[in-house]
Order: structure tokens, then sequence, then C-alpha cells
């Protein structure tokens, strides 16, 4: 150690960091920072005190390793194994977020005269860290370049999840890891037979999201001017929706259909009396006209000389039909006015995962549990899927109705 001492030298950094350590109190302070420094160490106890630099950050530590380049690769999945089967049963639960890179420091001394180091590798370390979940272990490029080339058992571990940026405008290319042997999310997977996963076997959420992961991998790995294409693209379509969206909202509404007329029967008229013809007019009309539906006649389409209806009487009878029909519209709009539902509440789902789970409700992310112990749900059907790096995926189907309180739980085990 002390002839490396002052000299600037490339190794892997594990940086480590307790979720939401700052919000306990101080006696949970102490229980978590305890758990932490117990499987940490168990973690580091097969790596030579020679081969590796420990310091601790208050919340979480970073420790340097000189030796193989795997060494930080190991101590990561022996502690998230440890903080999974264990970590998670501890009162508050330790979650931890972990970043590992490979680049350079350099080694000095502190103000107590111990090894220390610092510089652009140990700081990256920190950054790709900050980009990860609760549990989750993610890498930095140049990490990933130099262990996924060692055997296809490291190789087969790393999922790539795109370009970040950091609040110094610094972009890293970042990689998670699983354990060894572990499929990779855009492999296919085999189903009950044993066969591919086709489109027509995965469902429509794991479509989308897989258009998703497309689209945005495309645009990261993209030149600047093929982004600007995209954006450019993408706001033209938006603005083409709106257009049309406008026009719909503004497009006048569709006239009433009209009201079908009930046809007039022509009465075929000869000379005849004058008590005869007043007669006549008197059965033409019954009583209860306007209670019962208009009896529908043939009209004759031959013209007579005398097949002529009185000129006052056709436009009553007319008028009459179509006052009813109006009546009958109106009451109709009314009924469908008042028999108008107002929409649900949100229905509540518990979930609870041993040892965790990320939570994913119709194919988008809702977070870890633990901690997440519920979601606020829409009324209908949904799709529930819970995710663990070590286990298969557990999907659920669930519809719940308005005000519902249902409860999923699960547990993965080998």
């Amino acid at each position: 150690m002390e002839q490396r001492t002052n000299k600037t030298i490339m190794c892997s950094v594990l940086f480590l960091d307790i979720v939401e350590y700052s919000k306990e109190s101080v006696s949970g302070q102490i229980a978590l920072k305890d758990g932490f420094n117990s499987f940490l160490a168990d973690a580091i106890r097969d790596v030579p005190a020679s081969d590796r630099i420990i310091l601790d950050t208050g919340d979480g530590a970073a420790i340097s390793f000189m030796g193989d380049v795997e060494d930080a690769l190991k101590a990561a999945l022996i502690l998230r194994e440890k903080l999974l089967s264990e970590g998670v049963h501890i009162d508050p639960p330790l979650l931890v977020r972990m970043g590992i890179n490979l680049g350079p420091v350099r080694l000095v001394k502190d103000i107590n005269g111990q090894p220390n180091i610092v510089g652009d590798g140990i700081n990256v370390a920190q950054r790709v860290m900050g980009f990860s979940d609760p549990g989750q272990i993610l890498v930095s490029r140049s990490y990933y370049d130099a262990v996924s080339r060692l055997s296809t058992e490291y190789a087969g571990m790393f999922h790539y999840q795109g370009s970040r940026t950091d609040k110094h405008v610094r972009e890293h290319e970042v990689y998670a890891i699983g354990h060894p042997g572990d499929v990779i999310a855009t492999q296919p997977k085999p189903d009950d037979k044993g066969a591919p996963e086709t489109a027509e076997n995965l469902s429509a959420a794991q479509r989308v999201n897989g258009w998703i992961q497309a689209a945005r991998s495309t645009f990261q790995n993209a030149s600047n001017q093929q982004r600007a294409l995209y954006v450019a693209t993408l706001a033209g379509a938006l603005l083409l929706l709106i257009v049309v969206a406008i026009k719909i909202m503004h497009r006048p509404a569709a006239p009433l259909p009209p009201v079908a007329e009930a046809p007039v029967p022509v009465v075929v008229q000869t000379p005849v009396p004058a008590v005869a013809q007043a007669a006549s007019k008197v059965a033409a009309v019954p009583p209860n006209a306007a209670a019962a539906p208009p009896k529908i006649a043939v009209p004759i389409t031959e013209k007579k000389p005398k097949a002529v209806l009185p000129a006052q009487e056709k436009p009553r009878r007319a008028s009459a039909a179509q006052e009813k029909a109006s009546k009958d519209i109106s009451t109709t709009r009314t009924l469908e006015e008042t028999t108008a539902v107002e929409p649900g509440a949100a229905a509540l789902v518990g979930v609870a995962v041993t040892p965790w789970g990320e939570i994913y409700l119709d194919g988008r992310m809702q977070g870890v549990s633990p901690p997440l112990a519920e979601l606020n749900v829409a009324p209908g059907t949904h799709e529930i899927e819970i995710r663990n790096t070590t286990f298969p995926a557990y999907t659920q189907s669930i519809h719940v109705k308005a005000g519902e309180q249902i409860k999923i739980k699960h547990k993965f085990a080998n």
C-alpha cells in the first residue's frame, strides 16, 4: 500500500448509499448503519485488505478495489443478496443503492495519515449510484466494457439502461446487473411449451413497453442531427393531433333527424248530398285521434279531378303530428340527461412482497415493495406485475370497483 501512495492507478470503485437514511431518527440511523456495516464486512471478507480502501460517507461507503476488476461486482452481488434476504426485515428496512465504475484514482493520505483516494473514478461511481433505484446495481460503460469480456457468464448479467445526464450536464451510459446466469430482459423468454415468445404471446402492456424501450434506445444512440429530426417529427405529429382535436371540438352539432310525418289519407270524394258529406268529415277524424297513433293510409298517386282535401284540414293534422314527435324527442333527451352516472372513486390495492419486488401497474412502474404498500387504482380491469431480478416475474390481472379494497401478496422463492 505504501508503494502505491501518491500514484494514479485504474481501479474499480463501488459506491453505496443507504436509502432515506437522513429521514430516520438517531436510533433508526444507528440501526441502519450497524446492519449496513455488518453486511458490507461479509461482502468484502474475501478481498485482501491490501487490495481495497474503504471510505465511510456517513450514509453509505465507497470501496476502491485495486486487485481483480471483478472484485467490485462480486462484493456488490453478495451485499445485495444479504440486503434482500435479511436487510428488508430490519426495522426500519435497509435498502441500498449501488453504483460501480472503472476509472482513474489517485492514492493519497488523509489528515489522519490513513490511505485515501481522490479522482474522477470515485466521482463517476457516485454519479452512477445516484441513477439507481433501491436495491439496484448500476455500472458505468467503462466497467461494463472491462467485465463483460471476461466470460460469457458475466456478459449475460448486464441490461443496458441508456444514457443518463448528471447535474453537471455530463452523460453516462449505464447498465443494470443481476446474478450470473440471469436472462437479459430483451432476449426471448421460453413459454410453457419451450418455444420463444412471439408478438402474439405478449400482452399489450409488454408490447408497448418494448416499443418504448426500443424508441428510447434509438434516440439515445442517435447523433445530434438525428435527434433534432426525431424531435421535429414528433412535434409535427403532436401539432397535427391538436389541430384535429380542435376541429372536432368546434364542429357544429349534427341536426336532429327530420320528424317523419304520418301520410294523410287521401279521400276520393264523389258528389253526395251535403248531409252525407258532413257525416263523412266527422267519421274521418275519430274522437281519440290525439291519443292514438295516426293510422297510415296508402296515398293514391293517380290524380283524380275531385281528389281534393279541404285546404285547412291537412296543415292542421300535419302540425299535430310534428308537435307530438317533438314532444317525444324532448322527453327522450330529458331522460338521457337525468340518467348520467357520476364517475366513481378510485379503488385501493394493497401490495405485500417478500423479500422485495418492483411493482408495475399496466406496464408502468409504481415503486418498490417494501416500502411501497398501497396503490390508488381507477375502477376497471388492470394488470399487476411484480419483478425481482433474482426470480421470474409474477403477473396478476385484477378487476376492481369504485371504493373497493383488495390485497395482493406474493413471495418469491426458489
